[in-house]
């Protein structure tokens, strides 16, 4: 039986978070594509290319998985791929709403399209990308958060003043 499934996100950049749900998911499938989105809301730190490159460095380790990028909806790119399951990771409940809401509507687009939630281990349960992004702005240790290829490109990043610039907190006056 071909059991393949997309997890799709942002991944900016990829954490050891989702990196746990993808090891989860590659487990469960014979086939896994990491989908990085070209669009998205978020103003990204990293360019859809980069975002991509890093996850495939991270993702190496798994045989069965394939790393994409794609513009658009992701029931469309699932229906052009063949794929009739989506991941998603769940880290605290504050993800459920966002997620269910997500859920109900690909459904409503797409019925034959089912969602599958994963929960990373206990240990990742609070690790966001923008939380790795701002300890890297002021040069935080990342090893609990990321790779050493994303911990190296978020300090290239933001040395090369490509990365959002640090908020300026005012001095006290003497």
């Amino acid at each position: 039986m071909n059991r393949a499934a997309i997890y799709a996100g942002t991944f900016d950049p990829i954490t050891l978070g989702h990196l746990d749900v993808v090891e989860r998911a590659a487990r469960i499938f014979n086939r896994l594509i990491i989908a990085v989105t070209a669009s998205t809301r978020k103003e990204t730190l990293f360019t859809v290319e980069e975002r991509r490159a890093l996850v495939a460095e991270a993702v190496k380790p798994f045989s069965n998985v394939e790393v994409d990028t794609f513009d658009g909806l992701l029931v469309q790119y699932a229906r052009a791929k063949g794929v009739c399951v989506l991941v998603r990771g769940l880290r605290a409940f504050s993800d459920f709403e966002v997620e269910f809401q997500m859920a109900l509507t690909n459904r409503k687009m797409a019925p034959d399209i089912e969602t599958l939630f994963l929960m990373p281990k206990e240990d990742y349960s609070y690790v966001s990308s923008s939380t790795v992004r701002e300890i890297a702005q002021y040069g935080g240790d990342m090893r609990d958060f990321v790779t050493e290829p994303v911990q190296r490109a978020l300090k290239a990043k933001l040395a090369g003043g490509t990365g959002r610039p640090k908020s300026k907190v005012p001095s006290p006056k003497s």
